[in-house]
């Protein structure tokens, strides 16, 4: 049986900088595909977020949550090479808005590079621009690699 978690992180902090080689820019349509291509190759057996074809990231994009400036791409020689796409929930009756990290995914050759930390590291001074105090994710409870990083992270 799958069980997925909710981690929690306060923002009320303060960041370092990310560390990487890599660029890391925002999402543009015209990544599309090769973005769609490193999600399935990332997440080829994942129930949810693999097996996409371009209506799905249409879609998403589609959503009034959407926006391609939380959309993070990390780039080397050009080439995407992992992403942290970020959801901020401004439904929360009586209290501020929430930062997700929605999606992060890494290209397997860069495991261990510290790449995703970089690019989650982008994602929660993202929201601190905008003034969020807390942010969330999801993750399966069998994925002790993600576990490891977000615990790092301060999430819990």
């Amino acid at each position: 049986m799958r069980t997925i978690l909710k981690l929690h992180r306060s923002l009320v902090a303060e960041f370092p900088e990310p560390l990487t080689s890599a660029e890391i820019s925002t999402f543009n349509p015209a990544d599309s595909d090769e973005w769609l291509a490193l999600n399935n190759q990332i997440f080829i057996t994942h129930p949810d977020q693999g097996d996409w074809v371009m209506q799905d990231l249409t879609n998403r994009m589609k959503e009034s949550w959407f926006d391609a400036d939380g959309f993070f791409l990390a780039r080397d020689k050009g080439k995407i090479i992992g992403y942290c796409w970020t959801k901020i929930h401004h439904d929360r009756v009586n209290e501020g808005a929430i930062g997700e990290i929605y999606v992060i995914g890494v290209n397997p050759s860069t495991h261990s590079s510290g790449l995703g930390k970089a690019l989650m590291l982008t994602a929660l001074r993202y929201f601190q621009s905008k003034d969020i105090k807390e942010s969330m994710l999801y993750v399966d409870a069998d994925n002790h690699a993600a576990l490891i990083l977000y615990k790092k992270l301060g999430f819990n």
